[in-house]
């Protein structure tokens, strides 16, 4: 700068002219900013990992986290409908974001309105109301259940699904459920044809956009993507997408060995499909989105004999990968509070619905952190002291010795009030601070030594369609490398398989 005032001393420069390096200077200031506040968004970032992973893993944090699963209140908050943010995946990652960084929230889903209907209608999946299209512009999309005896597989069946669940999917449920989709055995079609390559295209482009979005949420708002990976119990999945929910119910009274041959058979797909959409890094959890295996859907027997048997595999299999998971308990299980307390130590956190939080502490507080328990018509339709008074009461008796996340008790949809949102944000920020707590990124708990898995009682593995050995009896000799052949095959065959089985489950 000396060198710059010597100049304008001398006349140097025609009046009005800026110094050449006035202007790398205003740059370097500018860029000097930027850095800065990209330091404290990292910082902010780094502080609220430390404080979800360590109440994640039960224990005291700073203060408590905020994790709100906010879905459609999104797009309200952002301005938008429920069609913009459904069917325009892009936009539904902003609303999440404007509303992380207008609300300084510590973790957010990254997108809680999951189900992109750009690809449902891709491929004409006949079991969804679409917003704008099927249901008004700003009503969520919703699910519809098939009549009994149009249900996507049929009583008869189970044979078929135990024999093989990835080819029963693909050459008998796919085309129920997708109206593009001509079944086996029909004349091929240009749109069932089109289906494919643009269903295929459309779950990679949607799935690889989601790490855009996570890395945005971290480098724009500092918030941590709350989960990573999805989960259903083989029960629920009889339940929501095969059966439906009085086939399924009729089947537990005729033929319930049937069931649990299926329940069986689904698991280590049900399985691999969590494990390979799961955080790398272990660090959130795997979101376990549970349906209708609690009373009054299922008898407490009904339960013992088939929905926990075939589930809990699942869940220790996970905690085996170091993985741990969010068992998002829809409904009141509070008839089963018991059996969750044998799993081990630390593998799952507990959302509570519609039980009692403060019971559902006393039964599982010692050993799994819990989060939820605001009800959503509290947030929905009381008032900013009803609120504050609700939260008290669970951050001095739930959160006291932390293991504790707040949020609504249920996912929160565009009747969600905003202030009152936002007067729970800021109580819980004021008044949920520990005394004694300490953040520190929890490290990821390491794999067991040995692959964990769960048995493939008929057909190809689960990751699988066409096994590699079927493969190598089509081919001559091999003058290469045949490893390099096999892995790259069964690298590709596997994107099939994530395809059919996230349809399934995602979709």
């Amino acid at each position: 700068m000396a060198r710059h005032a010597g100049l304008q001393a001398h006349g140097s420069l025609p009046a009005g002219v800026a110094p050449p390096m006035a202007k790398c200077a205003s740059v370097d200031l500018g860029a000097r900013k930027e850095a800065a506040t990209a330091m404290e968004t990292e910082r902010r970032y780094q502080e609220r990992l430390a404080r979800y992973t360590t109440a994640l893993a039960n224990g005291m944090p700073d203060r408590v986290p905020i994790r709100p699963f906010v879905a459609e209140f999104t797009a309200k908050h952002a301005g938008y409908t429920a069609q913009q943010i459904t069917h325009d995946y892009e936009l539904g990652f902003e609303a999440v974001r404007r509303c992380a960084t207008d609300f300084d929230w510590d973790a957010v889903v990254s997108n809680m309105v999951y189900v992109w209907t750009g690809l449902t209608q891709a491929i004409g999946l006949v079991y969804y109301g679409v917003p704008g299209v099927d249901v008004p512009p700003d009503t969520g999309f919703q699910y519809r259940e098939p009549e009994e005896d149009r249900a996507f597989m049929r009583a008869d069946e189970y044979d078929a699904l135990i024999a093989d669940p990835t080819g029963f999917l693909m050459e008998t449920w796919l085309p129920r459920i997708a109206a593009d989709v001509v079944p086996m055995g029909a004349p091929s079609t240009y749109r069932n044809n089109l289906s494919f390559l643009k269903g295929g295209m459309a779950m990679l482009q949607y799935f690889h956009a989601f790490g855009t979005q996570n890395r945005l949420l971290r480098e724009e708002c500092g918030a941590v993507s709350a989960i990573a990976g999805i989960l259903k119990a083989p029960f629920d999945i009889l339940g929501d997408k095969l059966r439906g929910y009085v086939g399924l119910t009729m089947d537990m009274m005729e033929q319930p060995e049937k069931v649990l041959a299926a329940c069986e058979a689904l698991a280590p797909h049900l399985l691999h499909t969590a494990r390979t959409s799961a955080d790398p890094a272990r660090q959130v959890p795997i979101g376990l989105w549970m349906h209708r295996g609690c009373v009054p859907f299922v008898s407490p027997d009904q339960f013992e004999t088939h929905y926990w048997p075939t589930l809990r595999p699942i869940i220790e299999e996970l905690w085996r990968d170091g993985q741990q998971t969010l068992f998002y308990a829809e409904g009141d299980w509070t008839h089963h509070l018991e059996r969750f307390r044998d799993l081990p130590e630390g593998s799952i956190v507990y959302h509570v619905d519609r039980g009692d939080l403060f019971h559902a502490h006393a039964v599982l507080g010692d050993r799994f952190c819990l989060s939820g328990g605001v009800p959503n018509v509290l947030l929905s339709y009381g008032s900013a002291d009803e609120v504050r008074a609700v939260c008290r009461k669970i951050i001095d008796e739930v959160a006291r010795d932390g293991g504790y996340i707040v949020d609504a008790s249920a996912i929160m949809q565009n009747d969600t009030n905003g202030d009152n949102l936002r007067v729970m944000t800021d109580f819980v920020r004021e008044y949920g601070v520990y005394s004694q707590g300490h953040s520190s990124v929890v490290p990821s708990r390491p794999a067991a030594p040995r692959p964990a898995s769960l048995p493939s009682p008929h057909g190809p593995d689960a990751g699988v369609c066409i096994p590699w050995a079927t493969k190598r009896s089509e081919l001559g000799p091999i003058p290469g490398d045949e490893g390099i052949v096999q892995r790259v095959w069964e690298d590709i065959d596997s994107l099939a398989h994530m395809y059919i089985w996230h349809l399934l489950v995602s979709f």
